[in-house]
C-alpha cells in the first residue's frame, strides 16, 4: 500500500511544542519544584503525536524518518517516566544517587542522538544542524545536572529554544511543499546518496 502525505507535517511541530515546554522548564519559567509542569504536553501531545508520525512514516516506507520520530518518541516518553519515577520514588533510587541517575539518562540519549546526527549526512544539512543542537543541549544539561548549576540549566534551555526554532523552520518548509508551494531552502546534504 502506497503511503500518502508527509509525516513531518505532524512529527516536526509536535516535537517543537515539546521542545518549547522543556525549554521553558529549563529556563525556570516555572520554578524547579514545578518541573513536572511540562509532562502533560510531553506525554499526551508530543509523545502521542510522535507515535502517530512514526506509524505514518512506516506506512509510507520512510524508514529513516520513522527511526528519527521513534527515537524522539522514546526520549519524550522516557523523560516523563524518569521525572515521575524520581518524584514518586518508583525506582527506589537513594537521594544521593538521583543526580547520577539523571546524568545516566542524559548521557545515554546524548550518545544515541549523536550517532543519529552522524547518520543524517545524506539529508539536507538543516536536519543535521537540528540534531547537533539537540546533542549540545543534552551535553549542557548533563553538565548542569552534575554541577547543580542553575546558569547551565538556563543555557540548556536557550539551546532547546534554538532547536525548536530550527524545527519551526523545517515545519514551514514542509508545510509550504504540502500546500503546493516551493518550500524553503534546507541546505545541501554533507554526503551524496549513492547512485
Amino acid at each position: 500500500m502506497e503511503g500518502k502525505g508527509d509525516p513531518q507535517l505532524l512529527g516536526v511541530p509536535i516535537f517543537v511544542v515539546g521542545s518549547i515546554a522543556l525549554g521553558l522548564t529549563l529556563v525556570r519559567y516555572v520554578p524547579a519544584a514545578a518541573g513536572g509542569a511540562a509532562l502533560p504536553i510531553l506525554l499526551a501531545a508530543t509523545g502521542l503525536g510522535l507515535l502517530i508520525a512514526t506509524v505514518w512514516a512506516v506506512r509510507n516506507g520512510e524508514s529513516f524518518v520513522a527511526s528519527v520520530f521513534g527515537i524522539f518518541l522514546g526520549f519524550w516518553w522516557s523523560f516523563p517516566v524518569l521525572v515521575l519515577g524520581l518524584t514518586h520514588d518508583w525506582f527506589a533510587i537513594p537521594a544521593d544517587d538521583v543526580k547520577r541517575t539523571v546524568a545516566l539518562f542524559l548521557i545515554s540519549w546524548t550518545i544515541l542522538i549523536f550517532f543519529l546526527m552522524l547518520s543524517s549526512v545524506r539529508l539536507p544539512s538543516i536536519y543535521m544542524f537540528l540534531l547537533l543542537l539537540v546533542v549540545i543541549a543534552l551535553v549542557v544539561e548533563t553538565i548542569a545536572t552534575l554541577k547543580t548549576s542553575e546558569g547551565m540549566h538556563k543555557t540548556a534551555g536557550v539551546v532547546v529554544f534554538a532547536f525548536a526554532a530550527v524545527g519551526v523552520y523545517i515545519f514551514m518548509a514542509v508545510a509550504s511543499l504540502s500546500l503546493g508551494g516551493r518550500g524553503l531552502p534546507l541546505g545541501k546534504p554533507l554526503a551524496r546518496a549513492q547512485d
